[in-house]
């Protein structure tokens, strides 16, 4: 790339974000690679952490109006000058068309920030990538039919199960200002997302993998005998399609004979309401809520454990996960995995070959099953855990699908990839 210029700019939820750090380790790679772009956040973040992956992303950031009324000089200063704009007509009149279908304040303040990107990105910007096909790919998509330009996506699990079919499949038609090309992280999610693709071979299946050089060696694990404290950890956001409260009924069930301690690492609203459940059921004081941490932390966390488990399930909406990176972490450590065979899971981990997957509805009692299964056989789990990790090295990492989204980044701003616009 040229780097007298700013070809590209990538619209985030949020920057920096400690939860998605499979988006903080593509950009720190497309740098490497000799990208340059400008950083697009939708939100402030909500806390001051960070991981030391986000210290290696050397972007500018720049950050759009949270709340439009909160900034609304700004908003409206852009709004004028967005009117001027090659595409604004073509912009409005889509907006109007989503408005109506979705008469939402978040439909409103999206067209408000791409109003404020397409007149604040500078001239230099030829594309633009969103990461998420829901709200920052709206962002993006409003903003790349004012300026012109093209556009495209990085879709991962929430965003394609959860967003109106209407709304992808308009996204994905390149005949009504559509994205030129997208990525997601799983097979499941491709082959939904191809189904309503005007050209299914846009569409790229593009696992996160993981960088290995961003994490130590995997620590000798010895037995620590019979007695010693079976150490369970989870990392994840406590939200529904997590299945935390399936976890702590789980818990509960184990039988008096397992001596155990669960440690939890990450935020989330269902925190307190969780907490009150294991108070209820009188395990709170074998439970460690650790909250937010960096990643460091995180992986010191993975290498003191015994067991990892994450009992991931399909949310009532539909939410549900992709292939969580917490999985490949704790595979990178050779911590021993418990999960369940939701969506892209079984992608990655094979049932009693790289870890023990309960059905995927995760209740309690298979997951208590599974975990004195674990405690009952250590040699097994130890062998499934060394599978897991050659599964990583030899087939989840990173550079090969960091160079598919490369090559096709650069064709967007060469102009190989263009939208058809009618």
């Amino acid at each position: 790339m040229n780097n007298e210029v700013t070809p590209l700019a990538i619209v985030v939820k949020c920057w920096p974000r400690l939860s998605e750090t499979f988006v903080a380790q593509e950009l720190a790679a497309l740098e490497q690679r000799g990208h340059n772009f400008q950083i697009w956040s939708l939100r402030y973040p909500a806390n001051k952490k960070r991981h030391p992956l986000h210290e290696q992303v050397s972007a500018q950031v720049c950050y759009l109006p949270e709340y439009l009324h909160l900034d609304i000089r700004r908003v409206l200063k852009c709004w004028w000058a967005c009117r001027r704009l090659p595409g604004y007509r073509a912009a409005w009149k889509i907006f109007l068309a989503d408005v109506r279908r979705d008469f939402t304040r978040n439909r409103v303040r999206r067209f408000g920030q791409a109003c404020v990107l397409a007149v604040e990105m500078p001239e230099s910007i030829v594309a633009v990538y969103a990461h998420f096909l829901h709200t920052p790919s709206s962002v993006a998509r409003y903003a790349s039919i004012c300026r012109g330009i093209p556009w495209s996506y990085s879709a991962h699990a929430k965003d394609i199960w959860t967003t109106p079919e209407w709304e992808l499949m308009e996204k994905l038609d390149r005949h009504r200002f559509g994205a030129s090309f997208g990525v997601t992280c799983t097979a499941v999610g491709a082959s939904e997302l191809r189904s309503k693709c005007s050209d299914p071979q846009a569409v790229d299946l593009v696992y996160h993998g993981l960088d290995l050089s961003r994490f130590p060696p995997p620590p000798l694990r010895s037995d620590r005998g019979e007695d010693a404290e079976l150490r369970l950890l989870s990392v994840g956001r406590l939200v529904e399609k997590k299945g935390f409260d399936r976890l702590i009924s789980a818990l509960a069930a184990l039988p008096v004979t397992v001596n155990w301690r669960f440690i939890h690492i990450g935020g989330g609203q269902l925190k307190a309401s969780l907490r009150a459940q294991s108070v209820a059921a009188g395990i709170d004081h074998r439970i460690e809520w650790r909250g937010e941490q960096e990643q460091p932390e995180v992986i010191q966390a993975m290498r003191d454990a015994d067991v990892f488990v994450l009992p991931s399930r399909i949310a009532d909406d539909g939410d549900r996960d992709g292939l969580p990176n917490v999985l490949m972490e704790a595979a990178s450590q050779k911590l021993p995995i418990i999960a369940t065979s939701v969506s892209a899971i079984p992608e990655f981990l094979q049932h009693n070959t790289h870890a023990t997957l309960v059905e995927a509805e995760g209740d309690a009692q298979s997951l208590a099953a599974a975990i004195v299964a674990s405690v009952d056989n250590p040699e097994k789990r130890a062998a499934m855990a060394e599978q897991a990790y050659q599964r990583l090295v030899d087939e989840f990492a990173m550079d090969k699908g960091i160079e598919t989204i490369d090559r096709r980044l650069q064709q967007l701003c060469a102009g190989n990839e263009s939208n058809v616009q009618e």
